[in-house]
């Protein structure tokens, strides 16, 4: 199973900004998020969330509800 967590870069070691339990030897996978694409990839999340919320199709569901 595969677990995000952030992390911060500090004198070129990666320090988890959670507690995790890692064994020793634990195989990771880093994803590099540079500041420069934060915005990029916050704005392309914010978008892909209200295409899924933000849509009159679910209106339906909230009608079913209070009926």
């Amino acid at each position: 199973m595969l677990t995000t967590v952030w992390a911060t870069v500090r004198q070129g070691k990666i320090e988890l900004l959670e507690l995790k339990q890692l064994p020793e030897g634990a195989r990771v996978l880093v994803t590099l998020m540079l500041d420069e694409d934060a915005e990029f990839w916050q704005q392309a999340g914010n978008e892909s969330l209200n295409a899924v919320w933000d849509n009159n199709d679910d209106n339906v569901y909230a009608e079913l509800l209070s009926a």
